[in-house]
């Protein structure tokens, strides 16, 4: 009996065995064709394509070879196929394979201040974040705005002013999710849309439209403060560092731009488009008639709840502040103007932004924080958070910057680019500012956007004999107008979610404030400019003929 019962088991499983096989090789070759493995074999295939068969007319080899390494690298980034970090590495093999650069060169852009900067910075920021004091910052400054009687648009202004503060010296992603939860948190307060209907039969002041508007306002308001907090100081977003990094590998002999020096040009500049999205804001979704549908469910008895809920402020978190603030201080001081240089001529200019930064980063680990003997305000432990996949975007930025260059591929396009050499300034520089922020619409990310377009500008701007920063940091800074669709920035993903808003909301908000930025930018870098970046002065390979083209 067991025999042929097991004889019946063995026949029933033998026919099935072809089955599984075939559905195996299915699966099998389903998971080869998915789209990411399409794009990650696509990259290099492109690569060897371009390198077997594109012939650059009075070019060195390396020119075609450095094109289909950039295909490779920007279809990976694009398609994120293979990891964004992994990707960015990519260059440490790719450039002395290709014979663009050698190992040594390529890894020296992984390493320099900029980077330095950065990650002093992060180590910071994450002091900041694991002793609450941002949730304790933010509360105290809204709370400032909360007035009795309740002014919508001046709670607004409060919320937005405070989101555009903490990216100043956080990463914009950082500060719109430590904000969000503050924005909300008063929003909850409010009523919901499901129970409107029972509150308006009982109190006909209450306009539930009124309520909707204000909560888009509010959620609308932080994700575009920090991606325009982020513009005004070099910490505060990525783009900003890729900018400084490769005007200072294509120009090393020219004056690097301080953390003072880009604040003193880009502060105003957001402060700006900072004010054009307060209006638009209050034009669109703070109505005649806020006050008085919102003061019954917005006072400061919810705010005052959750700053008592923190307690009083420990020793280890005013030391993290004072080491903050010391470091900005030395930040904004370093250099100053010519003819007040600065502390760092003290030490001969040997000392960037990026070595102050590093060394508070170090106070943090031998300051103790006095809650635990032996305990110190940061541990390695509380490092792992680092966003590395930041700091080797931003190293593979200034590596392409350098094989741009060393590769020949730069006066390629240069010769190239030879059609543009009549067009006006003041008409390429809205378009590109205009071509930068649609295309980080798409692309997802405003440092790879900010890599693929920089290069190409400084060329333009050489074949248009005017200065770089001219067009540089139009490119830049229009990158970071990333307004119109959720997918556009991680700040904006972080709003989508909450439920508050729509497509169609951002892209009301967001059009006109892109062509605010497009409009103050362009106005600002001609005028400006000149007093900040000396783009009046000649720059090696540079002559100052767009002066006659500004007229």
């Amino acid at each position: 009996m067991n025999g042929d019962h097991e004889t019946n088991n063995n026949d029933q499983k033998t026919p099935l065995l072809p089955i599984h096989r075939s559905q195996s090789m299915n699966s099998f070759i389903q998971s080869i064709f998915t789209l990411k493995n399409l794009f990650t074999i696509l990259g290099p295939l492109l690569c060897i394509f371009i390198c077997l068969f594109v012939k650059m007319e009075n070019a060195p080899s390396t020119s075609a070879n450095m094109l289909g390494v950039l295909v490779w690298i920007f279809t990976w980034w694009l398609s994120e196929a293979v990891p964004m970090p992994v990707t960015s590495m990519s260059p440490l093999f790719l450039f002395p394979l290709f014979g663009i650069s050698s190992s040594d060169e390529v890894a020296q852009s992984y390493m320099d201040d900029v980077i330095a900067l950065v990650l002093g910075s992060f180590i910071l920021a994450l002091a900041v974040e694991h002793y609450n004091i941002h949730r304790r910052l933010a509360l105290n400054i809204t709370l400032l705005f909360c007035g009795d009687p309740l002014n919508p648009p001046l709670l607004l202004l409060g919320i937005c002013a405070t989101t555009f503060f903490v990216s100043m010296w956080l990463h914009n992603c950082a500060a719109t999710v430590m904000m969000m939860p503050v924005a909300t948190g008063i929003l909850q307060r409010l009523p919901s849309r499901t129970n409107s209907g029972h509150r308006n039969q009982e109190n006909n002041n209450f306009d539930d439209d009124l309520v909707t508007n204000f909560c888009k306002a509010v959620v609308l308001g932080v994700i575009y403060s920090a991606s325009i907090g982020g513009m005004s100081t070099l910490t505060g977003t990525g783009v900003n560092l890729i900018l400084i990094g490769m005007w200072k590998s294509y120009f090393p002999h020219e004056n690097a731009i301080s953390f003072s020096t880009w604040s003193s040009f880009a502060f105003p500049l957001a402060l700006v488009i900072f004010l054009a999205l307060w209006a638009i804001l209050c034009l669109f979704y703070c109505r005649k008639g806020s006050s008085s549908a919102l003061s019954a469910y917005l006072d400061k008895t919810h705010l005052k709840r959750e700053l008592d809920l923190l307690g009083p402020m420990t020793f280890a978190e005013k030391m993290i502040l004072t080491v903050f603030s010391i470091l900005i201080v030395l930040w904004m001081t370093r250099s100053i103007t010519e003819d007040i240089p600065g502390w760092g001529s003290l030490f001969g200019g040997r000392a960037g932004d990026g070595t102050v930064s590093v060394m508070m980063a170090t106070l943090l680990f031998i300051i103790p924080n006095k809650k635990q003997p032996g305990e110190k305000l940061m541990d390695w432990n509380k490092c792992k958070k680092l966003p590395w996949n930041i700091i080797l975007l931003l190293g593979a930025g200034f590596a392409i910057a350098d094989g741009f260059r060393s590769s020949g591929l730069a006066e390629v396009l240069s010769r190239a680019l030879n059609f543009l050499e009549n067009a006006p300034y003041l008409a390429i520089a809205p378009a590109v500012c205009l071509i930068s922020g649609t295309l980080t619409e798409f692309i997802t990310s405003n440092n790879a956007t900010t890599t693929i377009m920089v290069p190409l500008l400084i060329e333009i701007a050489k074949t248009m004999h005017i200065h770089p920063l001219l067009l540089m940091i139009p490119g830049a800074i229009g990158s970071q107008f990333a307004f119109l669709l959720p997918t556009s920035t991680p700040s904006n993903v972080v709003g989508f979610t909450t439920g508050h808003i729509e497509i169609k909301d951002m892209i009301k908000t967001g059009l006109p404030l892109k062509i605010a930025g497009i409009v103050a930018l362009s106005f600002l870098m001609p005028t400006l400019g000149p007093m900040v970046f000396g783009t009046d002065k000649p720059v090696n390979n540079v002559s100052t003929n767009y002066l006659h083209m500004c007229g």
